[in-house]
């Protein structure tokens, strides 16, 4: 198991050998940075801490400015943990590149679904609603939100209206088309959670299709740059 952060910069569509289109999402993984490696004696769990997108140093308060530091990094605006099922190829400091999957690769991708504000029921949880003729006077309303007498109270967990979007979602067994290692851009097949420019974890899918033999992922360790001699930048 192993993954990756990066950010979505949007949809496009290309065309296969048949002529169909297919919907692409772009996802830029830029350059990864593992700020922390999590092992089994220390930790009960083996887990790597993974920055990506550089921000301000101002904008960091001092206990995430001291990590970086350990790390050997500039400050880094989205932090995740992954977990690894080995983390004998991470060292901190270690840059991960996209290049970590191939062409025909499936992945799972977890990101936050776009917020849509207080919604009624009908649209947040797909009510059918009333009838649509003048004189029914209900179209889109609750409704009785009780069970009856027998129970006298609201069950738990009952649909309303509300806040909706803004969920952590997981889409499952996207199949990567392509991957631009000039650009690091990742040519993701289907539809990725989140706005553009929206933060993303991509990580190896959990369950692979059936017929689908893994490649032997290589990690290639690249020194970066001391943060006092970007700093002076």
């Amino acid at each position: 198991m192993h993954g990756i952060l990066g950010k979505k910069l949007g949809m496009t569509n290309l065309f296969d050998a048949n002529g169909k289109s297919v919907p692409v999402t772009l996802i830029e993984t830029g350059s990864c940075y593992v700020l922390q490696v999590k092992t089994k004696e220390t930790d009960g769990y083996t887990a790597i801490q993974v920055g990506y997108g550089e921000k301000k140093p101002k904008s960091v308060n001092k206990p995430d400015a001291a990590r970086f530091k350990k790390a050997g990094v500039n400050p880094l605006r989205f932090v995740r943990e992954i977990r690894v099922s080995d983390v004998t190829p991470y060292n901190v400091g270690q840059k991960i590149e996209g290049d970590i999957f191939a062409k025909g690769d499936y992945i799972d991708v977890v990101g936050t679904s776009i917020g849509k504000g207080f919604q009624g029921g009908v649209r947040r949880w797909g009510w059918k609603g009333g009838p649509g003729g003048h004189g029914s006077m209900f179209h889109r309303a609750i409704g009785s939100i009780q069970s009856g007498a027998r129970l006298g109270r609201v069950t738990k967990g009952h649909h309303m209206p509300g806040h909706m979007g803004v969920d952590r979602i997981t889409i499952q067994n996207l199949e990567v088309l392509d991957v631009d290692k000039a650009n690091n851009l990742l040519l993701i097949k289907g539809s990725v959670p989140g706005h553009k420019n929206n933060f993303v974890v991509i990580k190896e899918a959990r369950k692979r299709p059936k017929g689908f033999v893994k490649q032997k992922v290589v990690l290639t360790v690249t020194k970066k740059k001391s943060v006092k001699a970007s700093m002076k930048k």
